[in-house]
């Protein structure tokens, strides 16, 4: 068997050959291991590469009974369905998991007392931070009581500015999918979108609009489609769209559902997607965009890159480093048939 480089002749890697590998001093890969001290997020990922690498394991019950930590984190959702949630916690445990931190998961169903019964159960355990995410990106009350837990909101931002809360970019996802459709040609663009009083959608469209009147274009119909987050939205919606604005080319949707509610609608109607009709969706939800037809472009919200960056933000809030305050993440272009 060939020895990793920078490996201990012993077989067993220990903390020096961490550090060795990720090229720092063994005191840099302590701090980055045990989620202390301020330091580079590259220097951090690094020591966290050498440990998958080295397959380093530290002695936990050592390290607990010197550090005072339990080396678990909770992550709190009230997403039950698991479809915002999942990713944002498989992100965060590529960042935790290389330092051998173990995630607890706790399903709220966004019911209050059910929140305080996880939270009591978290603070039993004694973990050392919590992440708390969410299905939707309205701001949330934050926790109370969890002094002097370290907590970072993700997608869900706390409502508290001192809070430290990572979320999705809309602002860059709105202007990647308006730039996009002009890019291509298109000048009488309609969005439809959810419910008027969720945030994502409020949020999106004002984007928008205000990216659309800075080229000098106006909504296609004149004003936003606010509806449902639905197939059947869509479906409606692009019914309503060619009736009242024949001449649309492009449809930007506030989600892949309503994306491909509007391919349907136009597929049946005879239109030709994206010869006449260009259609841009938003969240890249897994095969949602590959069942469309044609396959959707849509704006990609990099989920687990929120819940990596919480993760890491939630480790130098343990190190007594914390970053308040409201970090977004951009968003991604993920261009396919449809336009």
């Amino acid at each position: 068997m060939t020895a990793v480089p920078g490996s201990s002749p012993t077989g067993r890697a220990k903390l020096a050959d961490v550090a060795r590998l990720a090229g720092v001093s063994v005191g840099t890969a302590s701090k980055a291991l045990n989620g202390s001290g301020r330091m580079r997020p590259e220097t951090r990922q690094r020591v966290m590469a050498a440990v998958e690498t080295l397959d380093f394991r530290p002695n936990q019950h050592a390290q607990s009974l010197h550090t005072g930590r339990s080396w678990t984190v909770g992550l709190m959702t009230t997403d039950g369905i698991g479809r915002f949630s999942t990713p944002v916690l498989l992100g965060a445990e590529d960042a935790l998991g290389a330092g051998k931190i173990s995630v607890l998961l706790c399903d709220t169903r966004g019911d209050a007392i059910r929140e305080q019964h996880h939270l009591r159960n978290l603070m039993d355990r004694r973990v050392d931070g919590i992440i708390v995410t969410g299905r939707r990106t309205d701001p949330r009350p934050a926790l109370k009581g969890i002094d002097p837990i370290p907590t970072v909101y993700a997608l869900s931002p706390s409502t508290d500015p001192d809070d430290i809360s990572v979320v999705s970019d809309d602002r860059s996802g709105a202007q990647l999918a308006v730039e996009h459709l002009v890019a291509t040609g298109r000048t009488r663009i309609a969005h439809v979108t959810g419910p008027a009083h969720h945030a994502a959608a409020r949020d999106r469209a004002r984007h928008t609009v205000e990216l659309l009147e800075g080229t000098s274009l106006e909504l296609a119909t004149g004003r936003v489609h606010f509806g449902e987050w639905s197939e059947a939205w869509g479906r409606r919606a692009a019914e309503a769209v060619l009736r009242t604005a024949p001449e649309t080319d492009a449809f930007f949707c506030g989600n892949d559902q309503i994306a491909r509610g509007v391919a349907d609608t136009l597929r049946e109607n005879g239109v030709d997607v994206p010869g006449r009709v260009a259609i841009v969706g938003y969240d890249n939800w897994d095969v949602m965009p590959l069942a469309c037809r044609p396959a959707l472009t849509t704006i990609d919200t990099d989920l687990a890159e929120i819940g990596r960056q919480a993760a890491l933000r939630l480790l130098d809030a343990i190190g007594s480093e914390p970053e308040p305050g409201l970090h977004a993440v951009p968003c991604r272009l993920v261009v396919r048939e449809s336009t």
